[in-house]
Parts: structure tokens; sequence; C-alpha cells
């Protein structure tokens, strides 16, 4: 099958894929799997590797196989090691200093700016869901004593959290999109830009909360007479926390070992010290380091009998993520080998003049429909990676700005469908209906919010 027939296929398979997940809760991963075996074969992709015309023809056993396989080989290390380090941080209360930083930097004053930015750093090494666990004592203390909107306060964590969740590595969907739209080792730039797109949804987001916390109030915001730790006895109960170099060490020198790897490249360095320094640069090599620093902490900590079930509860999450984004690669594989991409390129008039945006839409469609935010930025960067070229997004920026365009998807938008969504309003004690009007409306605000500066950067930067 070729031409319009084709397009059509995909089209359905990427309908059947949303309703296999959201509608019949059938596993993304073996929904994806399914998908791309079953579009592989309407596409004429041969069963059995073949010879046509002395070239060898690649059949669809072979295809799934070497998407698959890619994925691991590139990139399964790097979210194993991001997810050990946010474990340890949280385990040692790491992240509670990392709170402490911005508290102190940002001021009491300023309660929801400073629950959103502490939410924000916490959540680059750390999931969202958890991140929001973990932090949640902290924003009733603070609503507590500085009398805020704790809906508002809610949101504010939420948002922060939720942002850097899909823009900033090492969170694993952004280092799964970065790896499969092929710029996987120069994450220092998925990186800069990930900060550099969160200032967008960052003001949005505390905007929103300003307005939203005099909307909605929860039964948190009347004086019942629940006795709530201080922010002071919160920190206190963590025995042995870190001091606040070895709570940033295990984030900050894998950045900055890969922006000395970055540099070694643009200055051309030689010998063996530019060797040393694309080595240590490499994002599999830079995490390696920040889990040795992130393991110091942890026996400083005097906490490493726990650092086995840590592992192993690490090897349990990231699993999933793992294959899931296995899955996309295939998918990825199948479309490029399908003849899809040269049809779509003799017809890209429509995705050229769509450009960013194209990724976009189709990742706040996956997100939305089916509720995990890491599924749509893995299932979108497997579908775009063969249309870089098409939608005129091939250079290293661009696709960083792709990376950033199907984060910003990612978020739009986060309802019932969205174990986050229960995370943020359970711990928050909001109904579902305020959930809808604070947290629901909020990320389709951050999201929209990011595509607008993301749009922006990509008619400067090229």
């Amino acid at each position: 099958m070729s031409g319009l027939g084709l397009m059509i296929a995909f089209l359905i398979a990427i309908i059947v894929m949303i309703v296999a997940i959201s509608r019949y809760k059938i596993h993304p991963f073996l929904s994806i799997m399914t998908v791309s075996l079953v579009l592989g074969l309407v596409a004429g992709i041969p069963l059995v590797d073949t010879k046509v015309d002395g070239k060898t023809v690649q059949g669809i056993a072979t295809v799934i196989g070497s998407g698959f396989s890619g994925t691991f080989t590139s990139i399964g290390i790097v979210i194993i090691l991001g997810a050990l380090i946010g474990g340890i941080l949280e385990i040692t209360g790491a992240a509670f200093k990392l709170a402490d930083l911005i508290i102190k930097l940002v001021g009491k004053k300023n309660p929801e700016l400073a629950i959103e930015l502490m939410g924000w750093v916490v959540s680059i090494p750390v999931f969202c869901d958890s991140g929001f666990v973990i932090l949640n004592p902290i924003r009733k203390a603070l609503v507590k004593r500085t009398l805020a909107s704790s809906a508002g306060m809610s949101v504010a964590l939420s948002a922060g959290l939720y942002i850097s969740h899909v823009f900033i590595p090492p969170t694993p969907g952004p280092i799964a999109a970065a790896n499969t739209l092929g710029v996987g080792n120069n994450l220092l730039l998925v990186i800069a830009m990930g900060a550099v797109v969160s200032i967008f949804p960052l003001i949005a987001g505390y905007c929103f909360v300003k307005y939203i916390g005099k909307k909605v109030k929860t039964p948190e915001d009347i004086n019942d007479g629940e006795i709530v730790k201080t922010y002071e006895e919160i920190m206190a109960s963590h025995k042995n926390i870190p001091g606040a170099f070895m709570s940033l060490a295990p984030i900050v020198i894998p950045i900055l070992l890969m922006a000395l790897g970055s540099i070694s490249n643009m200055a051309k360095w030689t010998g063996i010290v530019s060797e040393l320094c694309v080595f240590l640069g490499t994002p599999v090599i830079a995490l390696a380091v920040g889990v040795i620093f992130a393991v110091i902490q942890l026996v400083s900590s005097g906490k490493t009998s726990e650092f086995y079930e840590l592992t192993n509860e690490t090897l349990k999450v990231s699993g999933p993520i793992l294959f899931v984004t296995a899955a996309g690669g295939v998918l990825g594989k199948v479309i490029a080998v399908s003849g899809m991409v040269q049809y779509i390129t003799a017809n890209a008039g429509i995705l050229e003049t769509i450009g960013i945006f194209f990724p976009f839409i189709l990742s706040a469609i996956l997100k939305t429909a089916q509720g995990s935010s890491t599924v749509a930025l893995t299932t979108t960067a497997g579908i775009v990676a063969p249309l870089l070229g098409v939608l005129g997004l091939d250079t290293p920026m661009l696709t960083t700005l792709t990376v950033m365009a199907i984060g910003a998807g990612a978020m739009v938008v986060s309802h019932a469908n969205d174990s986050y969504f229960w995370v943020v309003t359970n711990f928050g004690e909001m109904t579902p209906d305020q959930g809808y009007k604070t947290q629901t409306v909020c990320t389709l605000i951050l999201g929209l919010a990011s595509m607008a500066e993301i749009w922006l950067l990509s008619l400067v930067l090229r």
C-alpha cells in the first residue's frame, strides 16, 4: 500500500491505539506494538527479509526488532540512572533541602511563587506524582503559616512539578523523546532549552493561581483545628539531611560534565583531555557520576541499608517507561520504512505550514485521550522522528524545540484519566469538580503558554 491509502491506514491506526489505551484500558505497550505490527503488514512490509534488486528489504520482524532494541541501546541506562538519582534524593531528604533553598531565595511572602519554583526544581529528577506527595506537607504548612489559598497552593505546586516533568531531563519522558528525535547525545541543549521554555508557563501558572485561589475554597481553608507540622519541624524530622552542595551535586554535576563535553566538541580540543571530556560528557557517564554523588548522600544519611530495595523499586518504575518508549521506537521505525515519509515529502505543503505545531497537536491529542504524559511524549516522538525533514525541523536547535513542543502537548490536559489529576485533587482536598476548575484548566494554560514561547523561539532560533 502507498499514497493516500497508507495515510488513511496510519490515521486509523492512531485512532485505534488511542481508543485501545483510553477506553479499553489496554496497556500502552501492547497497544502500540499491536498497532505497529498491523500497520506494518497493511503498509506492505514483507513478512521476512527479502532481496529486491540486489538490496535487502527488512521483514516486519526485523523492523520491529531493530526499532525496539535501538531504543534500549541508546536510552535505557539513562532512564534508569535518572530515576535512581530521583529516588535517592527523595529518601535522603535532599529533595526537602532543594525546597529549602527555593524558600530562602524567593522568601516567605510569596508562598505561591515559592511552592511553584520548589516543585519545578524538585521535579527535575523526581516524578511529578512523587514530588507532589513529597512536598505536600510543606505546602500544608505554608498554607497554615501564610493563610494562602489551599487550592491555589496545590495548583501552584502541581504546575511547577509538571513543567519540569515534561521539559527537563533527567526526567525519563524528555530524555526518551530527545533520544528518539536524534538529540539524545546533546542533553545539555535539551536541559537548557527546557529551562528557557519553562519561563512562560511558570508565569502563566502563577497568574492563574493568584486568580483561581480566590474562587475555589477547600476544607483546608477552614481552620478545623488540625495540627500541621511547621516547615522547620518537617525539616527536623529528617535526620542527617545533606547540605546544599551535596543536595545539588547529583543534578548539577552531570549538567556540568555534559557542558564540558559540548565545549570540548565545539572548541575542537584534541588529545587525552578531549577524550576525557567527551567521555565524561556522555549522558550515560555523566548521570553515572551523578549516581555516585547520590550514593555518597545515602551513605552520609545512614540509609545504605535501603539502597538495594530502592534500586529494585527504581527498576520496577523504570521498566514500564522503557518498554513503552521502545514500543514508540517500533512505531517510528515502521513509519520510516513503510514509504509514508516519501509520500508525505511529496505532498508536504500542509505540514510545512503547520511546522512546529504538528508535534504539539499530536502530543496534546494523545495526552488528553489516554492520560499519561510520558506515553504522549514517547509515542509522539516515535511518530514525528521520520518527519523532521518534512516539517523543516531537522536542525539540532529546531529538533530540540520539537522535543519541547511535544512536552507542551503532553501537558494538555490533565483530567480524570490521568493519575496525576487524582494525586493533586486528593492531596489538595479538592472535589473532582474543583479539580477540573483548577488542575485541568491550569494544565491547558500551561501547555498553550509553553507552545506560544516555543513558537516565538522557533522564529529566531534555527
